[in-house]
Order: C-alpha cells, then sequence, then structure tokens
C-alpha cells in the first residue's frame, strides 16, 4: 500500500511540475505579464499581485474542471490531440502577431480598488487563452489537482516576476513627460 501511495504522490508531483514548466515559458512576455508590469510600475504592487493571482485561482480552476469534464465524453487520443493543435495554432498566431501599441495609459477608475481592476483586468484579457486551454487539456490527461497547483503557482511566479520588473523600470526611467 505504501508503494501505492508513493507512486500516486511521485505522480502528482511530476504533473504539477510538467503544468508548471509549460505555462511559465509560455505565458514569458504574454499579456497579462505585462498588465502586471504596467500597474506595478504606477501602483503599490501588494493589491497588484494578489488581484493577478486571485484572477489566475478562479480562471484555473475553470479550466480545470472543463479540462477534467471534457475527459469523460472525449477519448483521451482525441483530447490530447486537439489540445495539441490548439496549442500550436496559438504559437503560430503569436509569433504572426504583429507588435502592439502599448503607449496607452493605465489608469484607475473611480470607485475600484487596484486589486478589482488588476483582477478584472487578467481575468477578461487571460479567458479562453492558450494557457487556459493548455491546463484545460492537461487536466484532462493529468491529475486535476496538481495540474491546477502547477498552473496557478506558474501564473503567480510569472506574474511576481512582471511586478518586480515593472518596479524596476519605474526607478530607472520616469514616468513622466
Amino acid at each position: 500500500m505504501d508503494q501505492l501511495a508513493s507512486a500516486s504522490v511521485f505522480g502528482g508531483l511530476t504533473a504539477a511540475a510538467t503544468t508548471f514548466g509549460l505555462i511559465f515559458l509560455a505565458e514569458i512576455g504574454d499579456k497579462s505579464q505585462l498588465v502586471c508590469m504596467a500597474l506595478a510600475a504606477r501602483h503599490h504592487h501588494r493589491p497588484v499581485l494578489a488581484g493577478a493571482i486571485a484572477a489566475f485561482v478562479v480562471l484555473n480552476i475553470l479550466a480545470v474542471v472543463f479540462g477534467a469534464g471534457l475527459a469523460h465524453w472525449v477519448p483521451e487520443r482525441i483530447l490530447a490531440a486537439i489540445v495539441a493543435v490548439l496549442f500550436a495554432a496559438f504559437g503560430i498566431l503569436s509569433l504572426r502577431a504583429k507588435e502592439q501599441d502599448d503607449t496607452e495609459e493605465i489608469k484607475e477608475r473611480s470607485g475600484h480598488g487596484i486589486f478589482a481592476t488588476t483582477f478584472l483586468m487578467i481575468f477578461l484579457a487571460e479567458m479562453g487563452d492558450k494557457t487556459q486551454l493548455a491546463v484545460a487539456g492537461m487536466a484532462g490527461t493529468l491529475p486535476a489537482i496538481p495540474v491546477w497547483i502547477g498552473a496557478t503557482l506558474a501564473l503567480g511566479a510569472t506574474s511576481a516576476l512582471g511586478i518586480l520588473v515593472g518596479r524596476k523600470l519605474l526607478r530607472r526611467i520616469p514616468m513622466h513627460r
């Protein structure tokens, strides 16, 4: 019985580590990281990080529930092929996408805190994003909870990295004209 529990723990750790690596690499330089960077350059970093992590917790729950549910209706091989094709398509589209003009000023809406602003910006920007589809696909073939943990940690880490870079840029580049 101990060997079975060890195999289960090892499988969960492997799923979490695999998910973390894939999602972390996919999210570097993505729009949510840029949102965190821009907001942290203008606002206090703690509510920006808390808002981003809260948004990713919710998004990853939705993705894992969807992926695990879909796995019950679609055979694993077909689901894996669909996820691979979608992920490749998003990768190709990302490479072909033109640079967007990021000079637009980000202003906090009156009546909303920076936490809520960050949460809503990340939630809306990432709904249906390549990483959410990847999380859903992995949850269909790997244990759901380790996938959720790995994805949430990866997205939190990339957000924290974006915030760190945003704060460093603020110190080096003047924000006024």
